[in-house]
């Protein structure tokens, strides 16, 4: 049984799938067709950079998405590879508009279009810069919200990212990130502090989930061919109506990625695909499981690897 699943924000490079844009015209007008539809010079981000202008939310979002959806497509076009065999798909945060558009639920303009929204509202939410993320390594999530809880409201901080039984990715003000990871350092436990501006899932992006209600209720979505699973439940999703009151929720709401991972494997999966830039999401899922098969499908010889598997 086979897992379908896409990065979210993090993975970006300068020149991702710069291979695929060399060598199929398929890919050339998906990026002419991002560069229209978001009146932004996309293509121009992705190849040329500089880092700052890729990373920031708004570009971030459509242009990881592009990356994804070029992909698929290469592999569903070029190559005749059969995505039948593939029980769910899922995504990570943004990587969830990836497994919509790439299931065929949503379209390839309606969701690069969201994506810059929802990147644009999720870095507005609060002051630019006064916000940060921390990855803490070593501790499960339950032990984590249990530090927290002993702080004794000396800072407010969020757990927005469940990625693994040993990785947790922290939300919160800058000056609550500082105490935290602070306090996490006396008590001998490794973090990391994210290159981030903004804190997302968590309650601090409350307005971008406001702004982005009417957005996503808007947003039309086809009736689903095969689950996906939902970041806010770490369950299979296959009504619309659900999947939109889940994406708005998921602004604010924390990744479940261990336990979406866990159902996954509970219901049969034992073969991951990622498709995207990065490895980010195989780490995590050999991390999750070291028993179940992953694959990463970054450039043409993954592809041939996998195709020929």
């Amino acid at each position: 049984m086979f897992s379908l699943v896409f990065p979210g924000q993090g993975s970006q490079k300068i020149g991702m799938v710069r291979e695929f844009y060399e060598k199929y015209d398929l890919t050339k007008q998906l990026f002419k067709d991002a560069d229209a539809i978001l009146n932004t010079p996309i293509s121009k981000i992705i190849f040329e950079g500089p880092d700052e202008k890729l990373n920031l939310t708004e570009n971030t979002q459509p242009a990881i998405f592009l990356a994804s959806y070029c992909i698929f497509e290469i592999m569903k076009k070029e190559y005749g590879y059969n995505f039948e065999k593939f029980k769910y798909f899922a995504g990570h945060s943004l990587g969830e508009y990836s497994a919509l558009a790439c299931s065929g639920a949503i379209k390839f303009e309606d969701a690069i279009k969201i994506l810059q929204q929802r990147g644009k509202s999720m870095q507005e939410a609060i002051p630019n810069g006064s916000g940060g993320m921390l990855v803490v390594l070593g501790i499960s999530s339950k032990e984590l919200e249990k530090n927290l809880k002993e702080n004794n409201n000396s800072y407010e901080c969020y757990v927005a990212n469940d990625n693994s039984q040993l990785q947790v990715v922290v939300s919160g003000l800058k000056k609550d990130i500082e105490l935290l990871s602070n306090d996490l350092s006396k008590k001998k436990i490794k973090n990391i502090k994210l290159n981030v501006s903004a804190p997302f899932h968590c309650k601090l992006m409350k307005p971008a989930s406001e702004k982005m209600e009417n957005y996503i209720n808007n947003l039309s979505i086809n009736k689903l061919e095969r689950p996906i699973i939902s970041n806010v439940t770490a369950k299979e999703v296959l009504i619309p109506e659900e999947i939109k009151r889940l994406l708005i929720s998921q602004i604010e709401k924390k990744v479940r990625w261990l336990e979406s991972v866990e159902y996954m494997i509970n219901n049969g999966v034992k073969n991951f695909v990622e498709i995207g830039p990065g490895k980010v999401l195989s780490g995590l899922i050999k991390r999750i499981n070291k028993d179940v098969k992953v694959s990463s499908i970054n450039n043409e010889d993954d592809i041939k690897l996998l195709v020929n598997d």
